[in-house]
């Protein structure tokens, strides 16, 4: 009997933990979707029905949450050492924040999506880069103009904000590089 209920703790107790830790090696995408088959489907379902191709959701999802689902932003502190809440509401897999995540589910009719649902944070990429190629004319296969308007939002990104900041510019120039790397990959394992 105390077996069981030793087996009952201990099952409780992975359960609080949270979901599925990400997948390994992120830097290689075939071993992303061959660990994360649902992954795969996610991706393609938002490519068909928005024209965002799989390669770029991966590589927004892996700068924006390393394919966490439970990703966060960091807390803030005052004094250094009194939590204050943390530096935006960003979470999940795309990192999107309550306001935007509001209206995607308002807009796309989705009110029970959540941000860390794999396949409701690709939908919500697909709509979010759709919205920006109509608003700012940055095509979808543009990964590096499209992070910084998801980054900056559609109004930041037209006030050209990311222009101040060096070190965003490297991260989306980054991002250009690693989607064309997800790209090469995809397409030897056959999964493109």
């Amino acid at each position: 009997m105390s077996s069981r209920i030793a087996a009952l703790i201990l099952l409780c107790f992975l359960a609080a933990c949270g979901g599925k830790s990400p997948p390994k090696n992120l830097n290689n995408a075939c071993s992303i979707v061959d660990q994360r088959p649902k992954y795969l489907k996610a991706f393609k379902a938002t490519e068909k029905k928005w024209g965002v191709p799989v390669y770029v959701q991966m590589a927004v999802i892996y700068q924006e949450s390393k394919f966490d689902s439970d990703a966060r932003t960091p807390h803030r502190y005052a004094l250094g050492v009194i939590p204050m809440g943390r530096q935006s509401s960003a979470y999940g897999y795309a990192q999107a924040l309550d306001g935007t995540w509001d209206d995607y589910k308002r807009a796309a009719g989705r009110p029970g999506a959540s941000r860390k649902n794999i396949k409701d944070a690709t939908d919500f990429m697909g709509w979010y880069m759709t919205r920006t190629e109509q608003k700012l004319g940055i095509s979808k296969t543009n990964v590096r103009d499209n992070y910084l308007a998801y980054h900056e939002g559609h109004g930041g990104y037209a006030r050209g904000s990311y222009r101040s900041k060096s070190w965003l510019i490297n991260v989306a120039n980054g991002l250009q590089t690693r989607s064309e790397t997800y790209k090469r990959q995809l397409q030897a394992c056959g999964k493109l």
